[in-house]
């Protein structure tokens, strides 16, 4: 399983690289916004450090606003991915990127009825809010699942992506389903490090360390 970044902040992009695990990057305005950067300007920046897909929202609300935007955006970065709504229109200008071989990311995806209708229209991508459905009292997970087994029943090639990640345990859920890719603030990736027994292990390795020993470390 693939690791996204869900950040538009650089050295959140390079630390995550230096452990190994940045896979793609997931990029709204919104995210642009909290770092003090134009959203194209941080669309070139995490391009800059990221070697896999830059997902990158629209937010056109009509179709011929969102191809304009979408063919402006796939400019800045060899692996830019667009992200559509799930939309009447969003769909209209899937199927003109998808002419263009640009490849795209379905979201604000919320059913699997939606999800079937993003696959057989050719997304490259789809991203599933899970974190959103919990919060209305539904399970997200169970809309991964569900997606997951109806992909494999017809043979999509539509990657899915676990967005809206709200703790580690919808990672570890992510992985056991066999989906394809978790996006994730880097919070939740730093916490995917830690357990308390980890912890307590290396406290006492430090504890048990001859002080001559530490000294030469």
């Amino acid at each position: 399983m693939r690791f996204f970044l869900d950040s538009a902040n650089p050295e959140e992009g390079r630390r995550v690289k230096d452990w190994g695990l940045l896979d793609g990057v997931s990029l709204n305005p919104a995210l642009a916004a909290e770092t003090g950067r134009e959203y194209r300007q941080a669309i070139r920046e995490m391009a800059a450090i990221c070697d896999g897909p830059i997902s990158v929202e629209i937010t056109s609300a009509d179709a011929k606003g969102m191809y304009k935007e979408a063919r402006e955006c796939h400019k800045l970065g060899k692996e830019i991915v667009i992200k559509l709504p799930m939309t009447t229109d969003g769909m209209k200008v899937l199927r003109l990127l998808a002419d263009e071989q640009i490849p795209t990311n379905v979201s604000l995806c919320f059913s699997a009825a939606q999800a079937l209708i993003a696959a057989k229209a050719g997304a490259a991508y789809l991203s599933p809010f899970v974190g959103r459905l919990d919060e209305i009292g539904s399970i997200g997970m169970d809309l991964i699942e569900q997606v997951i087994r109806i992909y494999d029943n017809y043979g999509f090639q539509t990657l899915v992506v676990v967005d809206s990640v709200r703790n580690p345990v919808h990672v570890l859920d992510a992985a056991l389903m066999g989906a394809d890719v978790a996006t994730m603030p880097f919070a939740i990736l730093e916490q995917l490090f830690r357990h308390p027994l980890t912890e307590v292990g290396l406290s006492r390795v430090v504890r048990e360390t001859p002080a001559a020993t530490k000294k030469q470390i």
